[in-house]
């Protein structure tokens, strides 16, 4: 029995070559996404000039990322993990801009065939705060 979320079926195709960019980033945008707290705020982390906003899927995504998070550190500590669940829509579209710098969404971090980066480009963030976004003198993109 399949129980995948329609989005990470859009990311399995996208990842064997026979998927719809688009039609992921669409399917992101309806999805309930979850994304640990940490410090009173959503967690992220940076890598490569980027803010990612860990994102997941499912419950079982983030318990993945639990354990794994938790065997990194030595240590079961057994904690529960607080999250928000956010329309992925609400993410892109007003969190990514808030945060002020580039920044992006990193899917299902623990999976390792599961996994998928939304980066910071157009199609995907609004164009105000793509890096993508080529903007000519005076302002016109």
């Amino acid at each position: 029995m399949n129980t995948d979320t329609p989005l990470e079926e859009r990311i399995a195709e996208l990842r064997a070559g026979t998927g719809d960019p688009r039609a992921m980033v669409g399917e992101l945008r309806r999805a309930v996404v979850l994304v640990p707290l940490e410090g009173g705020g959503l967690w992220t982390a940076e890598s490569g000039g980027v803010r990612w906003i860990l994102g997941f899927s499912d419950e079982e995504a983030l318990a993945r990322f639990a354990r794994a998070r938790d065997a990194g550190d030595g240590r079961d500590t057994g904690r529960s993990w607080e999250f928000a669940a956010l329309l992925g829509a609400r993410l892109l579209d007003e969190i990514v801009p808030a945060i002020g710098v580039p920044a992006g969404l990193a899917m299902n971090v623990a999976d390792r065939d599961g996994a998928m980066l939304f980066p910071p480009v157009m199609g995907i963030v609004p164009d105000a705060v793509a890096v993508d976004v080529d903007v000519t003198p005076g302002g016109q993109g």
